[in-house]
């Protein structure tokens, strides 16, 4: 009943906030085109199924995504745990003894990368409209190295308590100096590429882990330092792509000479 409870809850929330997308779509549809919907029925169907999904979706977040990301990084800073792996017993710790952060950073941050839907629908369709030359997943698998990256210096960033803009400034004159020598195709699927990598599956896992670490490392404020590892997961995935390019031009004229 409880589950139930939640899931009526979730579904309330979500009428709610899908309504004016709904209206919208009408309004234009109606009013600008002046045409009825096509396969209506149809619509009705899909559009029940998006709600529930929708609804089931946030209450896994809260049940479980969210609660499980914030239990591994207490886990992987809890003292005991960072003692007895990695230190000896009445010295202080340093950034270097939570390594096992950084490793679990970079792994969570590959994996849902490559599991993440909107990442996989636009390697597809990048695949078709290149005609093959983008291969879909070494697309993929360059962005989910950048999210691992991004999210491994993000974590080093909590624990060490530096300021965010800093990487966030050298991180984009990386990628502006990329974007001058990179190759013109892929530019913009670069770019979009950063936008993708924040979406249903990596978003709150990344999220949980950036609050759990600023929650359980000392000296830390939630607020401060627990927010900013989605801008670390958006900014290193235009590199590691544009990078993906370079290599492969530069791999083509060498196999040319």
């Amino acid at each position: 009943m409880e589950f139930l409870a939640l899931v009526a809850d979730a579904v309330r929330s979500t009428l709610v906030d899908v309504l004016p997308i709904l209206v919208i779509i009408l309004f234009f549809q109606l009013v600008v085109i002046r045409r009825p919907l096509p396969n209506l029925r149809r619509m009705l169907q899909g559009s029940v199924y998006v709600l529930l999904g929708l609804a089931l979706f946030l209450v896994g977040l809260e049940e479980a995504l969210f609660p499980l990301g914030e239990i591994m990084a207490r886990q992987l800073t809890d003292p005991a745990f960072i003692h007895g792996v990695a230190h000896r017993e009445g010295m202080a710790l340093s950034w270097s003894d939570y390594y096992w952060v950084y490793l679990f950073a970079a792994a969570i941050g590959f994996s849902t990368t490559i599991a993440e839907p909107s990442l996989i629908a636009v390697a597809i369709k990048a695949g078709e409209v290149s005609g093959g030359t983008v291969n879909p997943w070494g697309l993929r698998i360059a962005v989910a190295l950048g999210v691992a990256a991004g999210i491994a210096l993000g974590a080093f960033r909590i624990v060490t308590g530096t300021p965010l803009h800093w990487y966030i400034i050298a991180g984009y004159v990386v990628v502006l100096a990329q974007t001058v020598y990179a190759p013109r195709a892929i530019i913009p699927l670069a770019y979009d590429s950063g936008g993708v990598t924040t979406s249903t599956v990596t978003v709150p896992l990344v999220t949980a882990l950036g609050l759990g670490l600023a929650g359980t490392v000392p000296g830390r404020s939630v607020i401060i330092d627990g927010f900013g590892l989605i801008a670390f997961a958006s900014l290193f995935p235009i590199m590691t792509v544009m990078g993906y390019a370079q290599l492969g031009r530069w791999r083509a004229r060498r196999a040319q000479r």
